[in-house]
């Protein structure tokens, strides 16, 4: 399987732009790092797909966007985190529930998530405050979720597809791939037209790269009639930027009074990070240090 990838372009004599993303290894690596069942390595998968494509189109190499899907469904939160070049990071809260096919025969991503719910957008561009965007989910299926948060909350009129293809048999991830789709400022609505009148085919897009077949062949035949120009490309990756620093920092936050009990009651402390289940353990002599630094931060 070749590596994944994020291939930026622009449509109809550059009045849209798009994005689109081969995204196999970031979903596998997500499944076997969390232990999802097949219905939420579907959900997490096309949350993960989007949240690269966000990154890969951020324009400093310091800005981060975090997405974060809460429905009424028993799938908990979903969140995912991108940064530069369309790396990205994601967990479940609830990863291992399994729901009964949909009478399609399909995965029933909708019943995980909820028929109702928030989705989160918040972009951290190293100003004072991140920008946070918030829309009611419409659909629990995450692609139409986030085609009307980037049309309501962003103003930008979008086509979103996402797809996760597993092995009936063993929930083996065969094939992921997404597509982004935007008008320009006075997109004239002949272009809109010519994108919609391909808008069918964009789902085959999942299925061809499961059979084998690269993005750029895909996008070639897909975008063949709508005077296409390839801008730039990203190689996207799942991939954990935690430290040890960081779970220090998120020992320190509980406070001394905190740090004191856990001293008391156990000795020690072992912090997972909810993204790549990496363990971080800290014994007696680390926790004291912490705690003296907690204390000669309160005084």
């Amino acid at each position: 399987m070749p590596e994944d990838l994020i291939i930026h372009g622009m449509l109809e004599n550059r009045s849209i732009r798009f994005a689109a993303i081969s995204g196999t290894e970031i979903v596998r690596t997500a499944q076997s790092t969390h232990r999802l069942s097949r219905v939420a390595t579907a959900a997490l998968g096309r949350q993960l797909l989007m949240t690269s494509i966000a990154a890969s189109m951020m324009k400093n190499r310091t800005d981060t966007i975090t997405t974060v899907i809460a429905g009424n469904g028993p799938s908990g939160n979903l969140v995912c985190v991108g940064r530069d070049g369309g790396l990205v990071k994601g967990y479940a809260t609830e990863p291992k529930i399994e729901l009964p096919l949909r009478a399609d025969g399909k995965l029933d991503v909708r019943g995980y998530i909820g028929n109702s719910g928030k989705l989160t957008v918040i972009r951290d561009m190293g100003l004072k405050e991140p920008y946070v965007g918030t829309c009611n989910l419409i659909s629990g299926e995450i692609a139409e979720d986030f085609a009307q948060y980037f049309t309501a909350s962003e103003q930008q009129p979008s086509i979103v597809y996402l797809g996760v293809h597993e092995n009936a048999a063993d929930g083996f991830v065969t094939g992921a791939g997404g597509l982004l789709i935007q008008t320009m400022p006075n997109c004239p609505n002949e272009a809109i037209e010519h994108v919609m009148s391909i808008a069918n085919r964009i789902p085959e897009l999942g299925g061809r790269l499961s059979e084998g077949e690269s993005l750029q062949s895909i996008l070639d035949d897909l975008f063949a009639t709508l005077d296409v120009e390839y801008t730039d490309t990203k190689h996207p990756a799942f991939s954990c930027d935690c430290t040890r620093d960081r779970l220090e920092r998120a020992l320190l936050s509980i406070g001394k009074e905190e740090l004191t009990n856990i001293l008391q009651q156990d000795g020690q402390a072992e912090l997972t990070c909810q993204f790549c289940e990496k363990k971080y353990h800290f014994d007696r002599e680390n926790l004291e240090a912490l705690l003296r630094e907690a204390t000669a931060t309160e005084e």
